[in-house]
């Protein structure tokens, strides 16, 4: 029972165009003015309208919002030129520390220094500057250090609908990520 939705469809497609961050249902609703059924329905089209082979773009969900982008198959060709300006690469050690993160938070610096071998401080400091990551809150251990967790810009950066979209771990892997009798 889908009714003719073109104009409200159009505007929903220009509000993600101009948008650069992902959004939910509930903003695209107040920013068009349109119910959130309507937003929905425009959603559905687009979806369906982007998924034919006669399209570049896709609906990306990511860390619970929705963005225009392009399709998977096309970005990795694209990335460097039209990958974010401002970024830099991320380096072994950055992304590395990342991954600690990513794969075992909350976690503290201590314990990232621990499945590192290696001082933490540095990439800690960069990775929070790019607000890949965030504070999450304290250990409730004495001295109560900070633990550390990532951030919705961290699910953008890698184009994840949430932490969950991580690639799984094999066992060797898995263990890599853990300390010892610790977790």
């Amino acid at each position: 029972m889908e009714v003719h939705l073109e104009k409200e469809t159009a505007l929903i497609e220009a509000v993600l165009y101009l948008e650069s961050d992902p959004l939910d249902e509930a903003a695209l609703a107040r920013i068009s003015g349109l119910s959130a059924e309507v937003v929905r329905q425009a959603l559905n089209i687009l979806d369906e309208r982007y998924d034919g082979e006669g399209s570049g773009v896709e609906l990306s969900r990511i860390g619970g919002g929705i963005v225009v982008s392009p399709k998977k198959e096309y970005w990795d060709r694209l990335r460097d030129r039209y990958g974010k300006k401002n970024e830099t690469r991320l380096s072994k050690a950055a992304l590395e520390t990342l991954s600690i993160i990513a794969y075992s938070q909350p976690i503290t610096r201590s314990e990232i220094e621990a499945i590192r071998g290696v001082q933490a401080d540095t990439m800690i400091r960069l990775l929070l500057e790019k607000a890949l990551i965030r504070e999450a809150g304290k250990k409730d251990v004495p001295g109560k250090p900070i633990q550390y967790g990532t951030t919705r810009e961290f699910l953008k950066f890698f184009r994840l609908e949430s932490i969950a979209d991580l690639p799984k771990l094999n066992e060797k892997e898995t263990d890599r990520f853990e300390l010892d009798g610790d977790r």
